[in-house]
């Protein structure tokens, strides 16, 4: 439901952890708990559980910027916490290298490379991480007008 808001999450830094398919809402549920996480849901059901407070966070909106100032005024977000810091794809923090045995593009430059050593993509500072630190950069303006 919120896989977007979560690769943006960990766009800016966060330890996010994702929905496994399949997973139910109780495995959710507890795995937020084992893992002293908060729970960040579109599912009305999972306020349920007991000791949910403060546990699980119910997001109405349906749009990404809607989710984002949602979250932002309900918890203290720094969208510019560790920008670019982690991998979007599996959370780990990347390493500010990459092997030399890496095959890149001529065009980049290895010296802007970041290396995922959890599933071995390679980031670099391109075009999309540009766009990517705007947005987050807008979404850490917008917080600071309505505080």
């Amino acid at each position: 439901m919120l896989i977007r808001l979560g690769r943006w999450l960990r766009a800016a830094g966060y330890d996010t952890g994702l929905a496994n398919n399949g997973e139910s809402d109780r495995e959710l549920f507890q795995r937020a708990r084992r893992e002293n996480r908060r729970l960040l849901t579109r599912d009305h059901k999972l306020q349920e559980y007991r000791d949910a407070d403060g546990t699980v966070i119910l997001l109405c909106g349906n749009e990404l910027d809607e989710q984002v100032h949602e979250l932002s005024q309900r918890l203290s977000i720094d969208w510019l916490y560790r920008p670019l810091s982690r991998c979007l794809v599996c959370n780990t923090p990347l390493n500010i290298s990459a092997p030399d045995d890496i095959p890149i593009p001529d065009d980049i430059d290895r010296t802007t490379l970041h290396h995922c050593p959890g599933c071995g993509r390679i980031y670099w500072q391109g075009s999309h991480s540009r766009r990517m630190r705007r947005r987050l950069e807008a979404w850490a303006r917008e917080q600071k007008a309505f505080r």
